[in-house]
């Protein structure tokens, strides 16, 4: 169900309101946008200090339909550890999840349909929380962007985000003029690999219905 790097610990995002391996102060805020959204100001609104992760007073919703795409720019080249998100409940929830690195701008859905995503996983359904998914540290070493694609609502209408955030580190300043995709596309065994240590998690903790 989702891609993980091996050594994580978890799936549920902990209670802790300080993280070290928090990477909001290097997201470029100010240039994070969005397709297919409502109100397409709203794609900043996901975007939170690790403190606000649980808030709802804030989020972006899909447009004509439940897919939208939110590309979020880092300040900084960094690593990606995990991906933790924090859904619309019920009919808004959405159920599928692709991550593509390092374009210049944002994927459009033509593009998105067309290319290998680096992260392609099926989202937990019924959590209230912040969800933590791990990805494949190899495939996500060296950033400078993600467009982040979700769709396959449960209402089959419209999607909602809460909230995106980011774990792992710092690697060196961003490099101007980079183009094209430099991070390799993690492996289709990927899927099977956080699947199986997801249900491994569940099986040992109680999570929200």
């Amino acid at each position: 169900m989702a891609s993980t790097d091996q050594g994580s610990n978890s799936t549920i995002e902990e209670q802790s309101d300080s993280d070290q391996s928090n990477l909001f102060q290097y997201i470029d805020r100010d240039n994070v946008h969005g397709l297919n959204l409502n109100v397409p100001e709203r794609a900043k609104d996901t975007i939170k200090p690790w403190a606000d992760r649980e808030d709802t007073t804030l989020f972006a919703d899909s447009g004509v339909d439940d897919q939208m795409i939110i590309h979020v720019p880092f300040s900084e080249t960094v690593r990606i550890r995990s991906v933790v998100l924090k859904l619309g409940r019920g009919e808004y929830t959405p159920r599928h999840l692709k991550i593509y690195a390092n374009y210049p701008n944002i994927i459009d859905f033509t593009d998105a349909e067309n290319t290998k995503p680096h992260f392609n996983i099926s989202l937990l359904e019924g959590e209230t929380s912040a969800v933590e998914y791990p990805v494949r540290v190899a495939a996500f070493r060296s950033v400078h962007s993600l467009s982040l694609y979700v769709g396959d609502s449960v209402g089959g209408d419209q999607s909602r985000i809460y909230f995106i955030g980011f774990k792992g580190d710092c690697q060196s300043p961003r490099k101007e003029g980079t183009k094209g995709i430099e991070v390799p596309a993690s492996d289709a065994a990927d899927a099977s690999l956080v699947e199986r240590l997801l249900q491994r998690a569940r099986g040992q903790q109680t999570t929200a219905r």
